[in-house]
């Protein structure tokens, strides 16, 4: 008998990457996947495009798509919805689950002419409260890990078809994808992959059940020659073709073929790397310790159901800032709601869509938190919408609350061309600094922390040997894109925020100014001080116009500095689309340079891709240091230095305690000061 071959890939760029990425992974692997596929019509599969990039695709490489057109009308090709803009649909209210479904449906249904019965999970994050939106929006099935199931208790030899949950009364059937297929596509060879396919239907095993990125076919280190100029992708199709044991189907034709195995009822989870992934630096070691004593013992496959590691929702709790997004996230999704229908727009919808894009809240070997360019589109579409509702429903100048759940309020001053979002701690920074007109957040950056990954960093930086019988997978390298010292991974004791204070010793050493408490909160001011070094800081925040104005004093300090430090998030980052410019209109150097100037009054950061600049002006002479401040991540391409933000340093030291510091922030849209 023969066995049924579901094969699935899902395509996926984030909301805000590059032209360049994209054209790239198209030219590497899209584009080369489709023509290959073109060519062997009898070769019937699934794909899920997120709906960002099946516009970006749409737009520049019409061609393609329309190839893809044809391989839909003649039966060849089954598409899979989801959400939008790719959003964990476990992550967004449920009426955002609703209104992302059913955006991709309508758009596929435009396009290809199916509306999809099938639906990708995004990272395959699995929550039971998801199926009631999937079930509402027209959705019949879904594909998961066969490792969700084990979770469950399912017996392995019984993962050849799917199953059926439901949540609140409604249906949903949950198709089982293979982790050995997922790791042998197209990592061994053809013969061996078709060998392993007819060794299942040998068992009597009726699917096999694969649903995988699409970026493993050309755009994963060394695929693109190993599957296209080697021929894997045609050797592997011809192979199946030829096989009496192998037919492949979509999932929509086996799943109208097929009754279900029965009802299952699945634990949240995702697949094993990711919730290896969330966990805290010290858990995941322990975890890592744990998973490699089974397998030396010869007991994880048994044991592997129990090993669960964490859940997704972890990285909120693992990083403050992702946090932050997502809850401000919320909070407008809550606002957008609340408006009057004949109010709200399409505009709005899609900005809120594409906050909830998910690659920048999240990091494992994938995950964009740490990729600054994935973070700023959030906040692109997040200050857009606020903007937009606010020109809707105008909100009180100065609002109090505990946004992100933490236990610290949140003082946010505001009016139409500024925000500025005051954490009441004992920094008593800035969280957040959004100008409206550039759709910017000047405090969108990431602090360094100790990643459990950073523990590879002694092995030498050198590639797995490629094996003998196919390529390793990027789970299995440790590479270096840039040289890394230990002090880059020095994690940081305190926020990477805006006006983060230290008080300076006369003998060098530096006191954290970090007992700032709340005087009083008005529309006027945020008044904070603090005791510190013998003497009192006061720190007073003030919104005028286009202008945020931070003003110091300190009393009884005995000759001591204060030392401000801004860490500004500049999109050109270290390019060379951004540069330092001097009262006397001097360009130093870029924010990727170190600069030290005495005596300064005004410091512009003009920024070509952001299109606009940042003025910083103090009321009196200030010391500057500033530098570029960069974490060390892991990516499948390996590790690799990301500038995050311009740290600029004030340095004042008051000479008198009637005499006060002012630093004034002023942003603009325009070139001109």
């Amino acid at each position: 008998m023969a066995i049924s071959l579901l094969f699935g890939v899902h395509a996926h760029q984030p909301v805000g990457n590059f032209p360049a990425v994209i054209d790239d992974a198209h030219q590497r692997c899209y584009g080369m996947f489709l023509r290959v596929l073109d060519r062997y019509p009898e070769f019937r599969f699934s794909v899920h495009f997120s709906g960002w990039l099946l516009d970006v695709l749409n737009q520049r490489f019409p061609e393609d798509m329309a190839l893809l057109a044809k391989m839909t009308a003649r039966g060849q090709v089954e598409w899979f919805g989801s959400g939008d803009c790719e959003p964990v649909l476990a992550a967004i209210p449920q009426r955002d689950r609703l209104s992302q479904i059913a955006t991709l449906s309508a758009k596929l249904e435009r396009q290809a002419g199916q509306r999809p019965r099938g639906a990708w999970l995004t990272e395959r994050v699995w929550e039971s409260s998801v199926a009631p939106a999937l079930a509402d929006s027209g959705i019949q099935y879904v594909a998961v890990d066969d490792y969700h199931f084990l979770c469950a208790g399912t017996p392995a030899d019984a993962l050849d078809s799917f199953y059926t949950t439901e949540e609140d009364g409604r249906r949903l059937d949950l198709f089982p994808i293979s982790e050995a297929l997922r790791y042998r596509l197209p990592f061994s060879t053809a013969a061996e992959a078709v060998a392993y396919l007819e060794q299942l239907a040998a068992a009597g095993q009726r699917a096999a059940i694969y649903f995988d990125d699409i970026e493993k076919f050309g755009i994963w280190p060394e695929t693109y020659d190993w599957v296209y100029q080697r021929g894997w992708l045609a050797q592997f199709i011809e192979g199946v073709l030829a096989s009496p044991l192998i037919r492949t189907q979509t999932f929509a034709a086996y799943h109208a073929a097929n009754v279900t195995r029965g009802v299952v009822y699945l634990p949240t989870t995702s697949y094993i790397e990711m919730n290896e992934w969330t966990l805290p630096p010290a858990a995941a070691r322990n975890y890592a310790a744990l998973v490699a004593a089974e397998k030396q013992a010869g007991s994880y496959e048994l044991h592997k159901p129990f090993l669960r590691g964490g859940i997704w929702h972890n990285f909120f709790s693992r990083y403050p800032e992702s946090n932050w997004m997502h809850k401000r996230m919320l909070g407008l999704s809550a606002r957008l709601t609340a408006l009057p229908e004949a109010q709200r727009s399409a505009e709005m919808q899609e900005q809120l869509h594409r906050a909830q894009a998910n690659d920048a809240y999240w990091h494992g070997l994938f995950g964009g938190l740490y990729l600054p360019h994935l973070r700023r589109a959030v906040w692109n579409n997040l200050i857009a919408l606020e903007a937009a509702l606010d020109r809707c429903a105008p909100r009180p100048p100065c609002e109090r609350s505990d946004i992100d759940l933490d236990g610290h309020e949140e003082i946010a001053l505001h009016n139409a061309g500024l925000q500025a979002v005051v954490r009441v701690d004992g920094d008593a920074g800035i969280v957040e600094l959004a100008a409206y007109a550039l759709a910017h957040n000047f405090a969108d950056t990431l602090r360094r922390y100790t990643e459990g990954y950073h523990a590879k960093l002694g092995d030498g930086g050198a590639p797995v040997p490629e094996h003998a019988d196919g390529i390793a997978s990027a789970h299995d390298r440790v590479a270096f894109k840039h040289v890394i010292k230990p002090e880059d991974v020095q994690p940081d004791t305190r926020p990477r925020g805006i006006c983060v204070d230290t008080l300076l010793s006369a003998d060098g050493s530096r006191l954290a100014i970090d007992a700032y408490r709340l005087d009083s909160a008005t529309t006027d001011a945020i008044i904070f001080s603090a005791e510190c070094g013998g003497g009192r800081i006061e720190k007073r925040y003030r919104l005028h116009d286009s202008t945020l104005s931070v003003s110091y004093r300190g009393e009884g300090l005995r000759g001591q500095h204060i030392e401000v430090q801004l860490n500004l998030a500049m999109p050109s980052c270290d390019g060379y689309s951004g540069r330092y410019i001097l009262a006397d209109g001097g360009i130093p150097c870029g924010f990727g340079q170190t600069l030290s100037v005495d005596d300064l009054r005004e410091l512009i950061m003009e920024d070509d891709e952001l299109h606009g600049r940042l003025i910083l002006r103090t009321d009196r002479k200030v010391s500057l240091r500033a530098a570029p401040y960069f974490t060390v991540s892991q990516s499948e391409a390996g590790f690799e230095k990301i500038m995050q933000a311009a740290c600029v340093a004030f340095i004042w030291a008051p000479v008198s305690n009637s005499e006060t510091l002012t630093v004034a922030f002023t942003a603009s849209s325009s070139t001109h000061p």
